[in-house]
């Protein structure tokens, strides 16, 4: 099972490279790059990752709690990931085809990828002001990773 430590670690790199990005994508010719194309698939692929194994390990657990506001809290952030998952496909597919950037309009790409940035941001903070520490006093989350 993945620990609170872990998912911090995650969510540190997603903001970090969202940050990263931020100044980069502001310059034309830097999205072209393949460091940045680099950086924007890596983003991409932790911000998937993520949403992933949190569905796959955490909100089944609560979903099954005998606790209301745990079930709630698990349903929302349920949802939630399956929106966030809808908006993200759309935006990828809007400005990207396979592992490449398509960028036609610079402006548009970057008030979009801002937008992303944002909701992703958003979510992250809900995380860890609702999610985690409802996991973590129903006993559902450990604090560190556990040896193997």
């Amino acid at each position: 099972m993945i620990s609170y430590m872990e998912l911090n670690e995650q969510n540190h790199r997603i903001t970090e490279l969202s940050n990263v990005l931020s100044y980069l994508i502001n310059e034309r010719s830097m999205c072209d790059t393949e460091v940045s194309c680099e950086l924007f698939f890596r983003y991409v692929d932790l911000v998937k990752e993520h949403l992933e194994t949190e569905e796959r390990e955490l909100y089944q657990l609560l979903l099954m709690d005998d606790d209301n506001d745990a079930r709630n809290t698990g349903r929302k952030f349920l949802s939630g990931s399956g929106e966030i998952k809808r908006v993200f496909g759309q935006y990828l597919k809007r400005w990207c085809k396979g592992k490449e950037l398509r960028i036609r309009d610079h402006e548009a790409f970057i008030r979009d990828t801002r937008e992303i940035f944002a909701l992703v941001i958003r979510r992250i903070d809900d995380e860890i002001v609702h999610l985690y520490p409802t996991l973590l006093h129903n006993g559902y989350l450990p604090m560190k990773a556990q040896a193997a």
